[in-house]
């Protein structure tokens, strides 16, 4: 089975910003080592799930440090009432067929 290198990070943002939230959020240029990327939302719009697949912690940390992911971090910073973030090593589980 093969490894899968996750960043999965959790923000509450203010009432009626995740429209501006997300276009903030998207990286530029996108990140060397980022296979997949995934959002996810509450019903109110008001907590956003980053869910990140990486070839190595090491290409996820080269992100982290670098001046665009500062830049990033400081355009949504605004719209961020409280963040969540962990770095994850695991596997996709084998889900039987129905």
């Amino acid at each position: 089975m093969e490894d899968h290198f996750v960043w999965v990070t959790t923000r509450r943002i203010k009432p009626g910003t995740l429209e501006e939230f997300e276009r903030a959020w998207r990286p530029d240029p996108y990140p060397q080592g980022l296979r997949r990327a995934y959002a996810y939302w509450s019903e109110d719009g008001q907590e956003i799930t980053g869910v990140s697949f990486w070839d190595s912690k090491e290409a996820c940390d080269s992100w982290r440090a670098s001046g665009p992911e500062a830049l990033r971090r400081a355009a949504i910073a605004p719209y961020v009432v409280e963040e969540r973030e962990g770095f994850y090593r695991g596997r996709e589980l084998a889900v039987p067929a129905r």
